[in-house]
């Protein structure tokens, strides 16, 4: 596996939400090895235990990855369990297209000082 490390910027828009649910759409900035782009929508859910909730996104990339230009989407699956968190991204199979075709892997994200950091592992089939 490869991996490329970077920073990104995110901007959320909430929408209206007949669930009782948040439901936010996104747009975030890459850079680094990974540059470019996406956007998704995202669905959240609190419990009414403190620091208990789950949320699901799916993301589109368009942009660079090491130089090849290409697209591909991440699906993402998040808990957090009174304070504790589990995060997995992945690359959606068959998702990629130009010279990133081909791509699986998966995404660590990293927030500090509010800041927005990838850490992203990946390769080609």
């Amino acid at each position: 596996m490869q991996r490329v490390l970077g920073e990104f910027a995110v901007e959320l828009t909430p929408q209206q939400d007949e669930l009782d649910m948040g439901r936010m759409l996104f747009t975030k900035s890459f850079t680094g090895e990974l540059a470019g782009t996406s956007s998704g929508q995202m669905l959240s859910k609190h419990s009414t235990v403190q620091g208990s909730a789950g949320y699901v996104a799916i993301e589109s990339f368009a942009g660079e990855l090491q130089g090849k230009k290409g697209s591909f989407s991440l699906q993402h699956l998040g808990i957090m369990s009174r304070g504790e968190q589990q995060l997995t991204i992945v690359v959606v199979p068959d998702s990629a297209t130009e010279g990133l075709e081909g791509l699986y892997g998966n995404m660590q994200i990293q927030i500090v000082d509010g800041k927005h950091y990838y850490d992203f592992e990946f390769d080609f089939t």
